[in-house]
């Protein structure tokens, strides 16, 4: 690989193609599995903020044990091969799950398994792809070609909702969720099969020490503060996933439900579009600029977004509200990617994902959410399904993202008067 700008093809089909087959399974978990779990076993808040929470410490957990895995095996392919495969059978079992009524505790039985099934599917699907894929990605590219990289990555879950809601949303609209999590679930296996013959390994420099040593490494406070900097960016972009996690989990309800708007996958199909060009046309500019110089213009752009959503009614309105939201904020975290990217050393690519998954996933996944359940419960909007009293999510959850988002402009400007660190990661 030289070191320039330019991105082979090969590299582009496997990024692309890995990296979009994980975000269609990580838009059921995210997103659908909540709203099976609205519609079919519970409409308590709690509980989905509990899987959410739980599923999160799951896929932590995975990507710390996989990725220093991977960095001691010196390979990749065969963690993302398997691990995709088993991936996607945990996925289609989501479907099997229901309340039987014979059961008096069917309730609580449901949301039991559900949970469980929701940890384990996300322990696999993070050690493939959190943890495998994106320290292969970070294998296979340089500073010089990262941002637009990350760039398209960063587009990749919208691209991957976009496709679920336009081709499998009349699926869930039909009631028939074991069909749908089986499509999406069996996709995800096939690709496993497949990335075992055509994904190359890249080559990985091994650490020393033991297996234990390379899986807290990144969690000792004399590795952060060597690396300040790497931790900084960590930590900025913690506090901006926390903002994003407080309104996510509740998005599809909310359009479907407080705005009323049965046409909500034309609705998020136009803003995954729109923030998706954003996001691709903003990376080109990203890779000719200083990336944490970036953060806070595209975070200030996700609270005027946050905030519009606030106050949007109506189609056009809603559509335009979100593109600004969702683009800004895939921006942001496209320089936020790329920045750790570049500052994390050669032979520690699997390991730092650990990290990662730390301030990108657990903490984001595990505060989020409850502040949005919170901000829902203490609203305490509700209506009528079927002679049955729900609660619904109001626009109060923009607001709250959009006070936890400037609370993310702190760390970054620490990130920008700090100076540039030796990239040396092991003692």
């Amino acid at each position: 690989m030289t070191d320039d700008a330019r991105v082979g093809g090969r590299l582009w089909l496997w990024v692309i193609l890995l990296g979009l087959t994980g975000q269609l399974a990580w838009t059921i978990e995210n997103m659908y599995l909540n709203v099976f779990v609205y519609q079919t076993i519970t409409d308590a808040p709690n509980a989905i903020a509990a899987m959410v929470a739980i599923s999160a410490a799951a896929a932590t957990l995975a990507t710390l044990l996989v990725g220093a895995w991977s960095d001691r095996a010196g390979r990749r392919r065969e963690f993302i091969a398997i691990g995709y495969l088993l991936w996607g059978l945990t996925t289609a079992g989501f479907g099997l799950v229901g309340v039987d009524p014979s059961l008096p505790n069917g309730v609580a039985i449901a949301v039991v398994s559900i949970i469980t099934l929701d940890a384990v599917m996300s322990f696999l699907g993070s050690g493939a792809n959190d943890a495998a894929y994106q320290a292969w990605v970070t294998d296979s590219t340089t500073a010089a070609n990262r941002a637009k990289v990350d760039g398209v990555i960063q587009t990749l879950p919208l691209l991957g909702m976009l496709i679920v809601f336009g081709a499998l949303d009349p699926l869930t609209q039909a009631g028939q969720w074991t069909a749908f999590f089986g499509l999406v679930g069996g996709v995800t296996a096939v690709v496993g099969v497949i990335a075992w013959f055509g994904v190359g390994n890249t080559a990985t420099p091994q650490p020393s020490g033991t297996y234990l040593d390379t899986v807290l490494h990144g969690l000792r406070p004399a590795t952060v503060r060597r690396q300040p900097r790497l931790y900084l960016a960590f930590t900025t972009w913690a506090v901006l996933g926390i903002s994003f996690q407080v309104f996510l989990p509740y998005l599809i309800i909310y359009v479907n439900t407080y705005l009323a708007m049965p046409e909500y996958p034309l609705v998020l199909a136009c803003v995954l579009i729109g923030a998706s060009l954003v996001s691709v046309l903003g990376a080109r500019l990203l890779g000719r600029r200083d990336l944490v110089a970036a953060v806070i213009p595209a975070t200030g752009g996700f609270v005027v977004g946050l905030v519009a959503m606030f106050f949007a009614r109506g189609l056009v309105p809603v559509i335009l509200a979100g593109i600004v939201m969702m683009g800004s904020y895939l921006l942001a975290g496209a320089a936020l990617s790329a920045t750790v990217r570049n500052l994390t050393p050669s032979d520690s690519a699997g390991q730092v994902q650990g990290v990662r998954m730390i301030a990108v996933v657990l903490v984001p996944m595990v505060i989020g959410p409850f502040i949005g359940a919170a901000v829902i419960s203490n609203a305490a909007e509700t209506y009528v399904d079927l002679g049955v009293v729900k609660q619904v999510p109001t626009p109060w959850i923009f607001i709250a993202a959009a006070a936890v988002a400037v609370v993310s402009t702190l760390p970054a400007r620490l990130l920008r008067r700090t100076a540039a660190p030796v990239l040396e990661y092991r003692p």
